[in-house]
């Protein structure tokens, strides 16, 4: 009997496997740090057949974080509008994301792990690079790299008030009152003077 030589074939775990490889590489170099190639390689698969399964490496890293959500969609409506009124739009579809249950469950575990080194990487490259510098660069504004750190400190401050550390009132604040408290500042920061 002989045994089989080269790379695995695709498969019903081919999918898993790869994953699984994706979540560790992400995880240990973040997403600069990480290849298709790398990934295949730790996988026993070729790097085609990545591509096959997942497409890019952008659409392998929204994989590998399993949330039910592309971001990428979800803010379309955000950059429709343009700039004005952006940080309202902004906001309203942070937060259906968030108070969704089958979402917001994902993205606490992933929020969760953001004190280890390796969470902090995948909410820098997932939040920031995947998310909010591309909607600061379809939004047209002015020095996006340094508005849309800004925004994310709002947001990612509201996602540990509001949702890991439940500190009321924002806690259990309706989605319009939390709109009409964050919204004025997430619209300076996308188009007011930041000096």
């Amino acid at each position: 009997m002989s045994v089989p030589r080269g790379r695995r074939p695709g498969g019903p775990d081919t999918r898993a496997a790869i994953l699984s490889s994706a979540r560790a590489s992400f995880a240990a170099s973040g997403f600069g740090g990480t290849t298709i190639r790398g990934v295949a390689s730790s996988a026993g698969v070729d790097p085609a057949l990545v591509h096959h399964y997942f497409g890019s490496k952008d659409d392998l890293f929204l994989a590998a974080l399993e949330i039910p959500v592309d971001p990428r969609q979800a803010m379309l409506p955000v950059v429709a509008g343009g700039v004005e009124g952006a940080g309202e739009r902004l906001l309203r579809v942070f937060l259906d994301i968030w108070d969704a249950e089958s979402s917001r469950l994902p993205l606490l575990a992933i929020v969760r792990g953001v004190f280890e080194p390796s969470g902090q990487r995948l909410l820098r490259d997932g939040f920031l690079r995947m998310v909010l510098a591309p909607l600061g660069r379809e939004l047209g504004v002015d020095e996006p790299e340094r508005r849309m750190v800004l925004v994310a400190s709002q947001l990612v401050g509201l996602v540990m008030l509001r949702y890991v550390l439940a500190v009321e009132p924002l806690a259990s604040m309706p989605a319009d009152e939390v709109v009409a408290s964050y919204a004025p500042t997430l619209q300076r920061y996308l188009e007011g003077p930041l000096r």
